[in-house]
């Protein structure tokens, strides 16, 4: 019964095949938690191949639970970025169904930079991670507490999804 179960694992590995990032018109998209410092939300983002081993992209977050003494307005709790990755995974080659990637990305309150993983169970479906942070913030005012959100090293961490 061991070397069947065995055989059967073997053999599942083997069949399934996919790649964490095939190149131009490549697709993405993420969905998870973002989690920072006095708030935590929800991410999104969509990421489109463009070529070999770069991409771009739009990411979204949304702080949901944010610290009483913040009170922060909509414009506070939303951010929009765009964004330019590039895909590492079949640089340095470590397993295909791995994506490393670094990058940089524009939006509402900064500019940034992220560095993000992505690992596929099969075709499809994968988990990911990444940090993001700010290079270049667009209001320094520190008397704003709800500067703060989004404006500030962040983690996301969640599902991708390969469309």
């Amino acid at each position: 019964m061991k070397k069947l179960f065995f055989v059967f694992s073997i053999l599942s590995v083997l069949l399934v095949n996919s790649q964490a990032f095939t190149g131009k018109g490549d697709q993405k998209f993420q969905i998870g938690a973002n989690l920072q410092d006095e708030a935590t939300g929800i991410n999104v983002t969509y990421d489109y191949g463009l070529g070999e081993s770069f991409s771009v992209g739009l990411t979204s977050s949304y702080a949901l639970s944010v610290d009483d003494r913040i009170d922060p307005d909509f414009d506070q709790r939303i951010d929009l970025k765009a964004r330019f990755n590039a895909n590492l995974g079949n640089v340095i080659n470590v397993d295909e169904n791995l994506d490393v990637y670094p990058g940089l990305n524009i939006g509402l309150k900064n500019f940034g930079g992220h560095l993000g993983a992505r690992y596929f169970f099969g075709k499809g479906f994968g988990v990911f991670t990444e940090a993001s942070f700010p290079i270049a913030k667009y209001d320094e005012d520190a008397t704003e507490i709800g500067n703060f959100i989004h404006n500030q090293f962040a983690v996301n961490i969640g599902a991708v999804f390969q469309l």
